[in-house]
């Protein structure tokens, strides 16, 4: 969403992550400042966690295909270098609105290589969609139709959910981490800054999932 990186002029104060990636997505009002804090990161990192797609699944140097270049591409390369990775292809849909993204990539001392959006030949270890429902459709077509298969996809849409992404990713068999699981995560970073106490996980996975179901 934009307004992520349009929030940081009416801030008082910032995390260290918010300053390398360039985007908030929570502010906590504090002492009568505003505060803000990126809780995609760790929850993407979470996500990817819960559902094995860190650690020693992965290739020492796993290539990795970041679909989007906005404020939530810049958030993902944060978590790959979390993850000791420190190259990325990312396919954007207009290179020319990219210089945001390659400007978070030095600062995390990441190497970007841009690509146009078109699927390519060889699938990435790691497909990590960051655009807005219906943009990965391309890809979802290529999976769907064993043509394109990367073993493992993260997506972040959780609205319609699942995503023809998602959907054909588990149907060709790939490790899926979707939008709800960062939708989730990210919001039990945000339950504990408010509150100062652990998020409720289950009972959030279980409201998150039936109103969920209810748009479906």
């Amino acid at each position: 969403m934009p307004l992520k990186r349009a929030v940081l002029p009416l801030l008082d104060r910032i995390e260290p992550l918010v300053a390398e990636v360039g985007a908030a997505n929570t502010v906590v009002f504090a002492a009568g400042q505003r505060h803000g804090y990126n809780t995609d990161v760790p929850g993407l990192l979470a996500a990817l966690a819960e559902r094995g797609i860190t650690g020693i699944s992965l290739p020492p140097h796993p290539a990795v295909l970041i679909l989007g270049a906005g404020a939530t591409a810049c958030s993902a390369l944060a978590a790959l270098r979390a993850l000791t990775i420190t190259e990325a292809t990312v396919a954007a849909r207009d290179p020319a609105r990219a210089a945001d993204l390659l400007a978070t990539a030095d600062r995390l001392g990441i190497k970007v290589t841009l690509t146009p959006f078109n699927p390519p030949h060889d699938p990435p270890d790691l497909l990590m969609s960051t655009v807005p429902a219906g943009a990965a459709d391309p890809y979802a077509q290529r999976i769907a139709t064993r043509t394109f298969l990367p073993p493992r996809v993260a997506d972040i849409v959780y609205h319609p959910w699942p995503t023809p992404l998602t959907t054909a990713a588990r149907q060709a068999g790939a490790a899926v981490a979707d939008g709800f699981d960062l939708l989730l995560h990210q919001a039990a970073g945000q339950f504990q800054l408010m509150t100062g106490h652990p998020a409720p996980l289950a009972p959030m996975r279980a409201a998150g999932l039936a109103a969920l179901a209810q748009r479906r």
